[in-house]
């Protein structure tokens, strides 16, 4: 079902935006199909792929999510927008930092024993460092970006800081902010789409639209279509 848009993309373009991913790569898998399918069915003059972060931690499969990534995707001539959660930031971090530093013990509170599973490595086993994950993985990690925009639309992981303009924001709020974005009641520099924050549907504002709907949780993952001034969902 299509709905009205809060803003609108340049004519001609269609985004798909993908919310947190968090190991589950059947779901993944199962989302690129339907955007597959998506495109065959419709096309558009020109698409774009954005995956809003949060790809590792608590799932069953990261690992394999990451290496889904690192190729051409379901639609290989499609504008690929990967950005960075704060849950790869978490994970650059324990990788820099080394074993028994502070930030692998806040890495792996936060869903990261379940990263090192998926790569066959227990969290009380070997280094979190290098020898962990494949080159082309960590090449993957690094080069995420923070945010992408395109027409009225802002696409960030967590969200921004309302009080600033867009050139102003800090990565940490663009990593991890939930309020006082999520609430805010004014207009924002743009429309933000975001996730970082789950809920049991799509969350569409005036203002701001989030799509992590909690796939880790047992909720689906979604997948938002936009195109000049409409949108519709896609879950898997």
């Amino acid at each position: 079902m299509e709905h009205a848009a809060p803003g609108r993309l340049p004519e001609g373009l269609r985004v798909y935006a993908i919310g947190d991913v968090h190991g589950c790569a059947g779901r993944l898998l199962a989302l690129h199909a339907a955007i597959a399918a998506d495109w065959a069915a419709r096309p558009a003059a020109r698409c774009a792929l954005v995956h809003l972060g949060d790809y590792v931690d608590r799932g069953p499969d990261s690992a394999a999510v990451i290496e889904a990534l690192c190729g051409p995707g379901p639609l290989p001539a499609a504008e690929r927008i990967d950005l960075r959660g704060n849950h790869e930031a978490m994970m650059l971090a324990a990788l820099q930092d080394g074993p028994g530093s502070v930030a692998e013990d806040i890495w792996l509170w936060n869903g990261g024993d379940a990263t090192l599973t998926s790569y066959g490595l227990a969290a009380s086993g070997p280094s979190t460092g290098h020898p962990v994950l494949p080159g082309h993985h960590r090449a993957f990690l690094e080069g995420l970006r923070l945010s992408w925009q395109a027409g009225d639309f802002l696409f960030v992981h967590a969200g921004i800081d309302p009080r600033k303009p867009i050139a102003a924001q800090r990565p940490q709020d663009l990593l991890w902010i939930r309020e006082p974005f999520l609430s805010w009641p004014r207009a924002l520099p743009a429309i933000v789409v975001h996730g970082h924050t789950a809920s049991r549907a799509p969350e569409l504002r005036a203002n701001r639209i989030g799509i992590d709907t909690g796939a880790v949780a047992g909720g689906p993952l979604t997948c938002l279509v936009l195109e000049e001034a409409r949108l519709r969902f896609l879950s898997a």
